[in-house]
């Protein structure tokens, strides 16, 4: 009797589960069914980066006189703050540098290394550090990355941008053969950065040679591509 009775508990259970997803099935079939239109569109544009990105190396063998990492870090904090760089939010170390680095360059040579990450926001700024580490001995300056602080509102405004887009083509469209245009079925976006800094490492190696400037940065390009699924009417 046991066993008949889990049986039976287990076909209600499968059937309710069936008719539970019998539904779901009708949605998916109807949407498939109803006759819709999808149109595709990409929209981009391009932003100049407000956050750079710098790696400071600082090598103990490279100075001239073995100046040792800790008077090159004393240097370096008293030159940035010099410039107006708050050293508690853009600068910190890097994984690189989290600790002291040893190579053992002959049996009594120890050369010392740290990194540290600098994040300046123009490119005035970025040739006024290049310039003012230059002056303390420090040269060892790259560029690691740019990057846009309001990326991802800059992102929502361009699906926007492309939705309107997308529902302007598609009721052309569907007018054109006496039809109008329904409500959203399904929509769908892919999104792409595109940035190159080797222009800027080029001018920041032009910069240390010459007065601070303000270094152009090549623009960062967003694109969006978005598709979508209208039901006609």
């Amino acid at each position: 009797m046991k066993n008949y009775g889990f049986a039976t508990r287990l076909f209600l259970f499968l059937g309710t589960s069936f008719l539970l997803c019998l539904p779901a099935v009708a949605q998916q079939k109807n949407f498939i069914d109803q006759p819709y239109l999808e149109t595709t569109t990409t929209v981009d544009t391009l932003v100049v980066p407000d956050r750079i990105y710098l790696n400071i190396v600082l090598t103990e063998a490279d100075t001239k006189g073995r100046t040792s990492v800790e008077e090159l870090e004393n240097r370096m904090a008293a030159k940035l703050k010099s410039l107006g760089i708050d050293l508690d939010t853009q600068l910190s170390l890097s994984d690189l540098g989290s600790d002291f680095k040893k190579y053992f360059l002959r049996k009594t040579d120890i050369q010392k290394e740290k990194a540290y990450t600098l994040v300046v926001y123009d490119g005035l700024s970025v040739g006024q550090v290049l310039k003012g580490m230059e002056t303390v001995g420090i040269s060892n300056i790259s560029l690691q990355k740019t990057e846009y602080s309001q990326m991802e509102s800059l992102k929502m405004a361009l699906r926007i941008k492309a939705l309107l887009k997308a529902k302007q083509q598609g009721s052309s469209l569907v007018k054109a053969i006496g039809q109008q245009l329904g409500k959203a079925l399904h929509i769908q976006y892919f999104e792409r950065n595109f940035t190159d800094s080797r222009r800027g490492l080029q001018e920041m190696v032009v910069m240390t040679k010459s007065e601070p400037m303000d270094v152009e940065f090549s623009k960062i390009r967003i694109e969006t591509q978005l598709s979508v699924k209208f039901a006609m009417e």
